[in-house]
């Protein structure tokens, strides 16, 4: 569903192009900012196909209650559209939603944007020496493919015995349901991830009862929010340099997490400390303090923040079940334990498809195969953003390029200027195509779970959505944000194939 302040209008009906120079699916912080880009670099010969109803990306399909992110505000901005009027530290949903929005607008990328139209299927026809893209209003060819679909948007939904039988309402917490009234209701939460974290606290006081099933405790530490005041508002307005001190002080804090995470993982000791603290201050029960207990080094899986979330769990509409979920009936949950829980209501908080989201079985390139075929559960690129076979495709926040301790922001921005500069070479160079050479992506591929072996995500001791069905880390870069700027730098033509225009 589309958050309710969506302001999609004409953006949905007007007719694609028979081509386009550049084509980009998704209008996130990664789509809109490579649209963005694109236009001051005077490359103007592109559209942006986005399957939802307005712009937005994960902030316009997350809008369940509490959403908000767990970067700092001031991190969590374009670094050429800083947004002094953040509300608290760390942002609520709906501010960055207006945000994004605002930026589209703002930079004039809405007249290139179609709303409501979905990609469906993209190969690349090496005759042509071009895209051919079908959607869901109509087909295009484009010579440039910029897949901005992101990570965090094919939802996971896990398959339990009997759910299809269940006649109450469920849905997942990236599409929830606004127009159904919770309140009164028992619900079972399947799920303890960064969501759950956040509608759990809001919903608690409403619902008769809710039972949370948690397959492992997640490490939950302290959220050191606090709304800016006035005068802080009123500094970052008028003297720009303040906010853009606080970004570059908060940046460097947090780049020193990748120490512990990556370095020196005794040093995760102290933030473990920390977060046993959170759950004694909140929680009385003793038994349910040892249930919420992470039994793995802090950092293997996401690290959440909240001051809320163990408070709501020992409440007495509250019941936290860990033996796992053995089946749904028509109208209650059962675990494995036996318990029973009669309910109206199931809220999935399961995450999204992250190794293996959907879009890769769509996308085929020069021999026929499709991403999914290709990487077959274990994602790789070059880079993270060029791939072996997929000629004239960037793949924004590809594999190796998630993070697990600041901005994602950052990491776009470093892409966006390697990508307008493999761009502009194509032009320069009279190039038809480039692609990453195989030995290259093999190199990179190598280099990166070279660096990964010995972090907290591999050797942490848990099971996370981080590492893929081959044991491999192939979402984060493990290591500094800066690193990776460095090495994406600008185009490296030594490190691709290129076919020069007949």
């Amino acid at each position: 569903m589309s958050a309710p302040n969506s302001v999609g209008g004409q953006e949905s009906h007007r007719p694609l192009p028979s081509h386009v120079h550049i084509l980009i699916a998704g209008a996130g912080f990664s789509g809109l900012g490579a649209a963005i880009r694109l236009g001051q670099s005077g490359m103007n010969d592109y559209v942006v196909v986005e399957k939802a109803a307005d712009v937005g990306g994960t902030w316009e399909a997350n809008s369940y209650p509490g959403c908000a992110c767990d970067v700092p505000s001031v991190l969590y901005s374009y670094s050429f559209a800083r947004n002094p009027h953040w509300s608290s530290t760390f942002s609520p949903q709906p501010e960055i939603y207006a945000y994004l929005q605002r930026t589209a607008r703002e930079f004039g990328v809405m007249p290139k944007v179609h709303l409501r139209t979905e990609l469906l299927d993209a190969y690349w026809d090496d005759a042509a020496k071009r895209w051919q893209i079908t959607t869901d209003r109509g087909s295009l060819s484009a010579t440039i493919f910029i897949n901005a679909t992101g990570p965090l948007s094919d939802v996971a939904i896990p398959e339990i015995p009997g759910q299809e039988a269940f006649v109450g309402n469920a849905f997942h917490s990236a599409r929830w349901d606004h127009g159904y009234d919770i309140a009164g209701k028992r619900v079972a939460i399947i799920g303890t991830g960064a969501s759950a974290i956040q509608f759990v606290p809001e919903i608690q006081p409403l619902v008769e009862h809710f039972v949370l099933f948690q397959r492992t405790a997640p490490w939950i530490l302290p959220r050191r929010d606090r709304t800016y005041t006035k005068l802080e508002k009123r500094l970052f307005r008028h003297v720009p340099f303040l906010q853009r001190l606080a970004r570059y002080i908060t940046y460097w804090y947090r780049e020193s997490y990748v120490i512990g995470f990556t370095r020196i993982r005794s040093a995760l000791r102290i933030a473990e400390t920390v977060g046993r603290y959170n759950i004694r201050r909140q929680i009385k029960d003793r038994e349910l303090r040892k249930k919420v207990a992470p039994t793995f080094q802090l950092g293997c899986k996401r690290v959440l923040m909240s001051n809320t979330y163990y408070r709501a769990l020992d409440q007495g509409n509250a019941d936290v079940n860990t033996t796992g979920i053995a089946q749904i009936t028509e109208n209650s949950v059962i675990a494995k334990d036996g318990t029973e829980y009669p309910v109206d209501c199931i809220i999935y908080g399961t995450g999204f498809h992250v190794s293996d989201a959907a879009i890769a079985k769509n996308v085929k390139g020069r021999s026929g195969r499709t991403l999914d075929e290709v990487w077959k559960g274990s994602p790789e690129a070059y880079l993270g953003i060029t791939v072996a076979d997929f000629p004239n495709y960037f793949h924004m926040v590809g594999p190796n390029t998630g993070l697990g301790h600041s901005s994602i922001v950052f990491i776009i921005e470093a892409q966006l200027r390697y990508i307008i500069d493999a761009i502009a070479q194509l032009g320069k160079r009279k190039l038809a195509a480039i692609e990453p050479m195989p030995q290259a992506q093999r190199e990179w591929v190598d280099f990166v779970q070279e660096k990964s072996q010995g972090t907290v995500w591999l050797a942490g001791g848990c099971d996370s959505w981080y590492i893929d069905e081959m044991g491999r880390n192939s979402t984060l870069w493990p290591g500094f944000t800066f690193t990776y700027r460095k090495l994406t730098a600008k185009a490296d033509p030594e490190h691709h194939i290129a076919v020069a225009e007949v």
